[in-house]
């Protein structure tokens, strides 16, 4: 009974130990972790957000076209227009001046004419001599220019007399002879300097000395006396000194203090010369 107790504890002994004992099983050959792939960064682009048609406010029915703008538009518009009109006569000016230059020496300016003064005396290019003579063509029913000439010529005068004396002779021819007559530039004269000597004629006479000192004027030969039209023509006060020669011809931009310069220093030339203003 012994031995087979013995028997059965060593047996149980064995199965207990075999069981308790690890399992071995063989090693995996160590490999590298195969290391993640990353995906790719993406920028953080802020995503645009785009405005529908019926999101935006309807504007009324003036729109940016405010009276502000408006008025802004009309004074830009005249400024615009004076500026350009005023360009116009400068460079009309200026191309009257090189009409009448020649290509060297003194400018081809003035020549033979015949006239009838306003109070109806023969006058001539001879008549010019021996004085400071200011010459302007024009026409007694302009609006508004030729009075404006004729007036600065007044202001001329009346300054330029106080210094040199009695020494000019402003003149006055029309270029309007259909309805310039002697009455009617005699009447127009009064409202001007006194000296001032108007001069008329028929149609060949002043197209004759209008060429002469190198005036354009639009008056037709067949022009109605009775006709209500304007005359477009040069607007030049010319200067002529004692001799009856041209000395400088002054546009309708120039001032009265401009014109009483250079008539100052022409005479103090002039005196140089001869000794003596005329």
């Amino acid at each position: 009974m012994l031995s087979i107790a013995r028997t059965s504890l060593q047996h149980s002994s064995r199965r207990v130990l075999s069981i308790a004992r690890p399992i071995h099983t063989p090693c995996r050959p160590f490999t590298q972790p195969t290391p993640l792939k990353q995906a790719p960064a993406t920028r953080n682009v802020p995503k645009i957000q785009r405005r529908n048609y019926s999101q935006i406010p309807e504007r009324n029915s003036i729109g940016a076209f405010t009276p502000t703008s408006a008025a802004l538009f009309v004074l830009a518009g005249v400024g615009l227009y004076f500026y350009f009109r005023h360009e116009k006569a400068r460079l009309a000016e200026e191309r009257e001046k090189e009409r009448g230059l020649k290509s060297f020496g003194r400018p081809n300016i003035g020549g033979p004419f015949s006239l009838t003064t306003h109070d109806g005396k023969p006058f001539t290019e001879k008549d010019l001599n021996g004085k400071w003579s200011m010459v302007y063509f024009g026409f007694t029913n302009c609006p508004d220019i030729c009075p404006a000439e004729l007036d600065k010529v007044t202001a001329v005068l009346n300054n330029i007399q106080k210094e040199h004396g009695d020494i000019f002779l402003p003149v006055f021819i029309s270029v309007d002879p259909a309805r310039d007559t002697l009455p009617q530039m005699a009447q127009y004269l009064q409202d001007f300097h006194p000296s001032l000597v108007g001069l008329v004629g028929g149609y060949d006479e002043t197209k004759a000395v209008c060429k002469a000192y190198r005036v354009y004027f639009s008056t037709p030969p067949n022009a109605d006396p009775k006709g209500d039209y304007l005359v477009d023509h040069s607007i030049f006060v010319y200067l002529m000194d004692p001799k009856g020669e041209f000395v400088e011809a002054f546009g309708q931009n120039v001032s009265q203090e401009e014109i009483e310069a250079k008539i100052n220093d022409a005479i103090t030339e002039w005196q140089k010369e001869t000794g003596k203003k005329v």
